[in-house]
């Protein structure tokens, strides 16, 4: 019931609006006191690892600065192989697996299109015989996401949507939920071949940066954008690709069945770097 009447009450939410509102009030500056006192209580309401922080929490100018804060060099170690793909993200892992009939189970055991989450038949094809892997991004987790192989950028598709939760509420009552939010799709080709990181937005988490080329979503501009990079760009495996101004959801596919790693299991925890498995 009460599940229920929260997906109600997120219905009548100008969602989109809210989440620009939350994203404008985190990166707005405040007195240095503010500041820390709001990154401080965060911290503790979290568990967030102030200690893994490139720099010392009370040097943040804002919380926005802190949420998207990067690692201490070095932290954080990549697994070595071109064809090992590894996690894009900190977080928890969730479904994962090999797509079948081009549809995949992201989560609560419901199928999603690759051509909806996708956005287009061409690009679903690419990864109609290969496999997948979600990780959930949780509020004291890093939020930066890097590149699970080597490689070159190709290209990347920004699918303005609705910003839902994903959550258990989000799941449990929104249709298609992956496939109806907001979304940042990057392209890469790479030693195994092709690869997708798929950048999901959510309730206040609708603003998802780039780090190769000027995309931000959630903006005043609503209109879908997909682009072929004509100069592909170099990225290395473990690179950054893009950041979370809050937090979400990021899903990888490839166009091979990868073998998953022995920990990969739904449910683990994982971290930028560890290896999920293997593309043969």
């Amino acid at each position: 019931m009460r599940d229920a009447a929260v997906h109600t009450l997120l219905t009548l939410l100008p969602k989109n609006a809210l989440s620009r509102a939350v994203g404008a009030a985190v990166r707005a500056p405040a007195p240095t006191m503010v500041t820390r006192a709001v990154v401080r209580g965060f911290c503790a309401l979290y568990g967030v690892d102030v200690e893994e922080a490139e720099r010392p929490w009370t040097e943040y100018a804002t919380f926005g600065d802190f949420f998207t804060r990067r690692l201490k060099p070095g932290l954080r170690r990549i697994a070595p192989g071109p064809e090992v793909p590894v996690s894009p993200a900190d977080g928890t892992l969730g479904a994962c697996g090999a797509v079948d009939s081009g549809t995949c189970f992201f989560a609560k055991g419901k199928r999603y299109a690759l051509t909806e989450f996708l956005g287009s038949a061409e690009d679903a094809a690419d990864f109609s015989s290969g496999s997948y892997a979600t990780v959930y991004l949780a509020p004291h987790n890093y939020h930066r996401v890097h590149a699970p192989l080597g490689g070159t950028i190709t290209g990347y598709h920004h699918a303005p949507g609705q910003l839902w939760p994903v959550n258990r509420i989000g799941l449990a009552h929104v249709e298609n939920l992956f496939a109806v939010n907001e979304r940042l799709t990057t392209f890469l080709e790479t030693p195994a071949g092709k690869c997708a990181v798929v950048m999901v937005g959510a309730t206040c988490v609708g603003r998802i940066r780039a780090l190769y080329a000027d995309v931000v979503t959630n903006t005043s501009e609503r209109q879908p954008m997909r682009v072929h990079l004509t100069k592909p760009v170099p990225i290395e495996k473990g690179a950054e690709l893009g950041i979370f101004e809050m937090g979400s959801t990021a899903v990888v596919l490839f166009d091979r069945k990868m073998v998953l790693a022995p920990q990969c299991e739904e449910g683990a925890a994982v971290r930028v770097g560890e290896e999920m498995g293997a593309l043969p």
